[in-house]
């Protein structure tokens, strides 16, 4: 995860789009989601909840096995690689 602070970002909406979102529990977490499923960044893992549930643990727990998880030098994103390949860096 980054350790970079979150931005903030503001815009405008229709008054129909306002009233929906002003019933929405928790607005922010709403339009991150909705944000990131629109331009497909979606954890396939956990859907974008940041949470596995046990069942999706307990596969993860089994990939680990033969994947560990490690810091791009060139972009400084983790990510997965395999223990039986080469390490392969984000070209950018």
């Amino acid at each position: 995860m980054s350790s970079a602070k979150s931005a903030l970002v503001s815009f405008k909406v229709d008054p129909a789009l306002a009233e929906a979102l002003a019933r929405m529990p928790n607005r922010s977490a709403f339009i991150r989601t909705a944000i990131l499923a629109a331009l497909d960044n979606t954890c396939p893992l956990c859907g974008g909840s940041g949470v596995l549930s046990v069942a999706q643990q307990t596969h993860w727990d089994q990939l680990q096995q033969g994947h560990h998880i490690e810091t791009c030098e060139t972009c400084h994103e983790p990510h997965l690689v395999c223990n039986h390949e080469e390490h392969h860096h984000h070209e950018g």
